[in-house]
């Protein structure tokens, strides 16, 4: 009996293993998406602050961005499950996903989760952009100048960027 126990747990532990590996690395993917979205947020609001004409394409930049990074997170979990071939793990975390453009459309016509994250993107991707997003990037471009403005939320990304690469997935 504690033989076919010892068998047993022997044959397991290579799955439990690459449950665990694939496990950490979805973390590591959703600990970078979020530190993204986070920067992202603290870009916007910056930039509002110093004008809050730009209140609504900031909230419009913001949208597309989750919209990008929720597919990508939706999209790494999938590949990670079933088909690592467009996942580049030896790459930075940033790096890991490798969709073209026409892989996002082709994904967006799926009726599944992956495909709602994928029209959203994509759809994005090809709309009129906002009015004002001329002034949202002038704005990311005078704050991105002046560091001193984005000291503090920088620094934050910066310390979460590098605690995610320190991750390692075994």
């Amino acid at each position: 009996m504690k033989l076919s126990a010892v068998i047993l747990s022997l044959v397991l532990l290579p799955t439990t293993a690459l449950a665990s590996t694939t496990s950490c690395e979805s973390d590591k993917y959703h600990q970078y998406v979020d530190a993204s979205l986070s920067w992202y947020q603290s870009l916007v609001d910056l930039s509002i602050k110093q004008d809050e004409s730009l209140k609504e394409v900031g909230d419009w930049f913001l949208a597309g961005r989750k919209h990008h990074f929720e597919l990508n997170r939706e999209a790494v979990d999938w590949y990670l499950e079933n088909d690592k071939t467009k996942l580049d793990l030896t790459q930075s975390v940033e790096s890991w996903l490798q969709l073209t453009q026409q892989d996002v459309k082709k994904l967006s016509t799926q009726q599944d989760e992956l495909g709602r994250y994928a029209k959203k993107a994509f759809d994005d991707r090809q709309s009129t952009p906002h009015k004002k997003n001329y002034e949202l990037r002038s704005a990311f471009a005078d704050l991105l100048t002046h560091p001193v403005n984005i000291d503090k939320p920088l620094n934050a990304y910066n310390e979460e960027m590098t605690k995610i690469a320190a991750i390692e997935c075994n």
